[in-house]
């Protein structure tokens, strides 16, 4: 028996090779879930989604755009008959300082991180609501409870600090519906979004700050969101758990 049998889920940012989503999709399918990857990149979804085996699906959705968030899971729920998880993975970094940071800048990163994780929660919460069941897992950033540090600038930090109170919001309004939503806080992982961009130095500082001395690695958060995913968190809600090798230690 897989821990997620008979389970639909949605992962937006699916389609990097190397990503969390990309990791996250793969253990979940492992463990027996039926796995749409949602991402910009049409045909990058459908090759990560056809990685993953028979039966799961890529889509393009632009999470910034509510009515494309509505129209993937009208599709996904018109062919599966319920959606029971969501993994709200999408995100964009940039590396900052506070005063470099322009209007558009701030807008591409706030949209991507916390508007598109309101949107893509919306369009899958009449449909939890109405089975009374589901699990909704937000990606925010120990950059969120540190103030940064570590790669993106402050509207990085900004954003998924946003994340985490929408996080809190919602699983407060949506537990009576046994809907369930949890953050993850992903110390330095390392990924496509960091890949090339980080000097030796600035490597081997930001190591220095892990207790565990080694950088994380995608699988690492895909772990956590299988927890959250799954009924063995099924009394955890609006918490949220850091995924940083002790780099932040409370």
């Amino acid at each position: 028996m897989g821990l997620m049998d008979g389970k639909y889920v949605i992962v937006t940012g699916g389609a990097g090779p190397r990503g969390l989503g990309k990791a996250t999709a793969q253990l979940l399918a492992e463990h027996g879930a039926t796995v749409a990857l949602l991402d910009l990149d049409a045909q990058a979804a459908q090759a990560a989604a056809s990685d993953l085996g028979d039966g799961h699906r890529g889509l393009f959705c632009d999470v910034t755009d509510k009515a494309a968030c509505e129209a993937a899971v009208k599709e996904l729920e018109a062919a599966w008959g319920r959606i029971d998880v969501l993994v709200n993975n999408a995100g964009i970094t940039q590396p900052l300082k506070i005063m470099d940071i322009a209007p558009e800048n701030y807008d591409a990163v706030l949209d991507v991180n916390l508007r598109g994780t309101l949107y893509m929660s919306q369009a899958v919460i009449p449909g939890m609501r109405a089975r009374k069941s589901g699990s909704i897992v937000n990606i925010s950033s120990v950059s969120a409870q540190r103030g940064g540090g570590i790669f993106g600038g402050p509207h990085y930090s900004a954003a998924k600090a946003g994340v985490l109170g929408l996080t809190k919001a919602m699983a407060r309004e949506l537990a009576p519906d046994n809907v369930r939503v949890n953050a993850i806080c992903p110390g330095f992982i390392a990924t496509d979004i960091t890949a090339g961009k980080l000097t030796p130095e600035m490597h081997e500082q930001i190591l220095a700050g892990i207790p565990m001395g080694r950088a994380g690695e995608a699988a690492d958060v895909a772990g956590c969101a299988l927890f959250l995913a799954s009924d063995l968190s099924a009394y955890c809600t609006g918490t949220e758990v850091d995924v940083n090798g002790g780099s932040l230690i409370h």
